[in-house]
């Protein structure tokens, strides 16, 4: 539709790139509206993962636009000298192209048309979305509504599209799934000889698992991409932001932490555990444990919590429950209490493996109290934890004093009732 120059701006200094309609198309009206309507649509866009718009004007047949240069190269350039790239680089891309592409959904925009020539990359991998030639406002969208000209790019739109439906934020979503497969694979996963090959393949063809062509990438991450290319818009995220969430969520957790995603997205978080060589915490596990180390005459070390938050599932409670479960250190196994922590709140006092808590924990807050029972590493004395409960209320409350006077007029409103009947029945005898 357009050749872009790169060109520099003689008033500012600055080296821009600029974006003008092919000669051959400004006799078409269609085209200079398309032209035109990007612009608009660019212009409310102010994001650091989309290019920025600086101006738009007409020089007798000529139609401009004056837009942000990227000193880099497509993604699609990058994918055929690089692919496949590694999980780190994927997810690094992946995420920003989200961070882009959720911002236009929120202004009220579809892309419809994400792809690896419309992604921007620089040198260090800094990306900027671009061409938002066919987006369209998400207050003319009408899903099933069928179009007349489908607009897109066959190996990467979705079968909505292809069936001539208007494109929605899912639709993107998947666009950036096929972006995400051809990312880690350095394949399509749809090929054919034409675009109505292409098309059928998105709508019929059974979704191909990125761990089928690159056996290094790992499940979780597959099992999200494989959500992410769902036939139907519903099994989908409904937003790029929200598929960035959860990328956001599966990186931070160092990826295998979210293994069960999507599928259990609402609770990715496991336990921690212990490895039998070492009583030392794992790294790559969220929260430490408490107490644990070898169960001897020795108090067990205190661990801390780290500092940094951890990010929330979105939907979540934001707490974590650390479910109770017998923790393994060579032959002897320990018992773990499990324990109910806020996101951002404290640990609770480390206790000592033989001898009880050491520290001071609140009978009825949010954790439970460890009991001071005999415990001994072969098993033979297991504890038995003493829980402590609050005492029942020693007064009655005032919502127990009003009912039992309801009731006492109630069973008073009765007895003229009762005499009734009485005398009724005396008189018949």
């Amino acid at each position: 539709m357009a050749v872009i120059y790169k060109a520099q701006d003689l008033a500012l200094g600055r080296i821009v790139a600029i974006k003008i309609l092919r000669p051959s198309l400004t006799g078409d009206p269609a085209f200079i509206t398309r032209f035109r309507q990007e612009a608009r649509n660019v212009a409310n866009l102010q994001h650091p993962n989309i290019v920025t718009l600086y101006d738009v004007g007409q020089d007798g047949n000529t139609n401009y636009m004056v837009m942000e240069y990227v000193d880099g190269q497509d993604l699609k350039k990058l994918i055929r000298t690089s692919a496949p790239f590694t999980v780190d680089r994927a997810l690094n891309i992946g995420i920003q192209i989200c961070g882009g592409i959720g911002y236009a959904h929120r202004a009220g925009l579809v892309h419809a048309d994400v792809k690896p020539q419309n992604v921007l990359v620089t040198h260090d991998d800094r990306v900027k979305v671009t061409d938002f030639g066919i987006a369209q406002a998400l207050s003319v969208t009408q899903p099933q509504e069928r179009q007349q000209v489908v607009w897109g790019s066959p190996h990467y739109f979705a079968p909505e599209q292809a069936s001539g439906e208007t494109p929605t934020p899912a639709s993107d979503v998947y666009s950036i799934g096929i972006v995400f497969f051809e990312m880690l694979t350095g394949k399509l996963p749809y090929n054919g000889t034409d675009q109505q090959e292409l098309a059928l393949a998105h709508i019929r063809e059974q979704v191909p698992h990125v761990s089928d062509v690159n056996p290094s990438v790992p499940q979780g991450l597959d099992r999200i991409i494989f959500k992410v290319m769902s036939k139907e818009p519903a099994n989908r995220f409904r937003t790029a932001e929200q598929l960035m969430r959860i990328l956001e969520t599966y990186k931070s957790q160092g990826g295998e932490a979210t293994g069960n995603m999507p599928a259990a997205i609402n609770n990715p978080l496991s336990a921690p555990t212990l490895s039998p060589q070492n009583s030392q915490p794992q790294p790559s596990q969220p929260y430490p444990m408490i107490g644990g180390g070898q169960p001897n005459n020795n108090p067990a070390p205190q661990y801390q919590q780290p500092q940094p938050q951890y990010p929330r599932i979105p939907g979540g409670t934001g707490s974590l429950r650390v479910q109770s479960a017998p923790q393994n250190i060579g032959n002897q196994t320990i018992p773990i209490t499990g324990a109910q922590r806020p996101a951002t709140g404290s640990m609770p006092p480390a206790y000592s493996a033989n001898s009880g808590n050491t520290g001071s924990r609140p009978s009825t807050g949010m954790y439970p109290v460890i009991g001071t029972g005999p415990y001994n590493p072969d098993g033979t004395g297991p504890r038995s934890p003493d829980y402590r409960t609050s005492p029942p209320p020693s007064q009655i409350d005032i919502v127990s004093i009003v009912l039992g006077f309801i009731a006492f007029l109630a069973v008073l409103g009765l007895l003229p009732l009762w005499f009734a009947v009485w005398n009724t029945w005396t008189a018949g005898r």
